[in-house]
């Protein structure tokens, strides 16, 4: 039996450029985020297809990609070290370089597979949640403008 190879859980990585005028290409992850769901979604369009010979047929449905998008959501504990560059990207409503990294992908890919996605993104959402006994929580919400351009294996 063949078993699927997998990364684990610290090898699927967000990274915001929170500096980018002070170190370009400087990527930080964000403390206190435990998980990471990267979403890639095709916006679709459908068109109703009559029968021509046979117009009280049900019509067919052809669907068609009007547009893709790739989003990233988080959740985890609210920590004190993310606080002032999470909150101040949220308030700039401007984008910084986001990356998604698959490090397992990156490390034992096969030539041309994609490991990561790069590219501006807007903080689109902050959200803080308290529950007596436990520690504040975080979610965040996360949307590429455009598409991200994509890293591959090269050797």
């Amino acid at each position: 039996m063949a078993r699927a190879e997998t990364a684990d859980y610290d090898e699927y990585v967000l990274e915001v450029e929170f500096d980018p005028d002070g170190s370009p290409g400087t990527f930080s992850t964000i403390c206190g985020l435990t998980d990471v769901t990267g979403n890639h979604t095709s916006n679709m369009e459908t068109s109703e297809i009559p029968d021509c010979d046979d117009e009280g047929l049900p019509f067919a449905i052809a669907r068609a990609v009007r547009s893709q998008e790739v989003t990233i959501s988080a959740t985890g504990v609210w920590a004190r070290q993310s606080n002032h560059r999470v909150m101040s990207w949220w308030r700039s409503a401007t984008t910084l370089n986001t990356r998604l990294r698959n490090a397992n992908a990156e490390a034992n890919g096969a030539v041309d597979d994609i490991y990561g996605e790069t590219g501006p993104a807007f903080l689109v959402s902050v959200s803080n949640s308290r529950t007596k006994g436990q520690k504040v929580t975080a979610e965040v919400e996360i949307q590429f403008d455009g598409l991200p351009d994509t890293e591959t294996v090269t050797a």
